[in-house]
């Protein structure tokens, strides 16, 4: 059986790379950080671009991650644009809320967890970019549901997956959830995925105000809600805020 091709690993290196972080890196950084020959990283880099895995920032030089690699995983969201253009706001809205900060668009039926900001303490944490979510079971994932009919066409006839006690298991109650998440413009959940873990979300919109993702906060139930349950009316406004700039930057005039 023939080995490894080096060039393909090398390849796949520069993509994971570009994958974390700010996901912006000069050919000088890429090389350091896989100890590569810059004229080799550069090599790669410029295949990489002639194809669309990768973009080339015109300002700055830097690289990112291109439209069409990410179209091979979704069909019409460019996930890179939303999660560059979310960053800072991200990154604004864990320092303000205390909380962990989660970015999602949808994927096959599900979440997917396009960036993460840690919770600002010392606590041991897992980054979630990546992982997949269930779209009832989280406020990111009902954001989604309550602006798009087709995923919520996805949902399984008869009973979803009770993560805990508290999931909402019926479709019908699921749909009448959603149409409350439309009238107050954010969604909730409290210890639906995570027993003792609370979420708030709101829709992050592109051009046409069409929802293309979702920006909410998670963490324990007594910081993120008030005594009587219901999410912090201050929290809720925090991710508002952050949620209506990424839609701004990404052309939403309507924010």
């Amino acid at each position: 059986m023939p080995g490894p091709i080096q060039s393909i690993e090398r390849a796949a290196a520069i993509l994971r790379l570009l994958a974390r972080g700010s996901g912006r890196l000069g050919v000088g950084e890429i090389a350091d950080a896989l100890e590569l020959a810059k004229g080799t990283a550069h090599g790669i880099l410029r295949t990489l671009q002639g194809v669309g895995f990768v973009e080339q920032d015109r300002d700055t030089g830097k690289y990112q991650l291109g439209a069409a690699l990410l179209h091979l995983g979704t069909s019409y969201l460019d996930v890179n644009e939303l999660r560059s253009r979310a960053i800072n706001w991200a990154d604004a809205l864990a320092a303000r809320s205390g909380e962990a900060v989660r970015i999602g668009a949808p994927l096959e039926g599900r979440v997917l967890v396009v960036h993460h900001v840690f919770r600002p303490d010392d606590s041991l944490q897992t980054l979630d970019v990546g992982t997949l979510l269930p779209l009832h079971a989280t406020a990111l994932g009902k954001v989604l549901l309550a602006y798009d009919t087709g995923l919520v066409a996805s949902l399984r006839d008869g009973e979803l997956e009770a993560y805990t006690r508290r999931t909402l298991v019926s479709p019908t109650a699921v749909k009448r959830t959603l149409a409350k998440v439309r009238e107050a413009g954010f969604a909730s959940e409290r210890g639906e995925m995570i027993t003792g873990e609370a979420g708030i979300a709101v829709p992050i919109r592109g051009q046409g105000g069409i929802v293309v993702g979702a920006m909410g906060i998670s963490g324990a139930v007594e910081r993120v809600c008030d005594p009587d349950g219901a999410p912090s009316a201050k929290l809720v406004g925090y991710v508002r805020d952050a949620a209506r700039a990424v839609s701004r930057d990404l052309g939403a005039s309507r924010w």
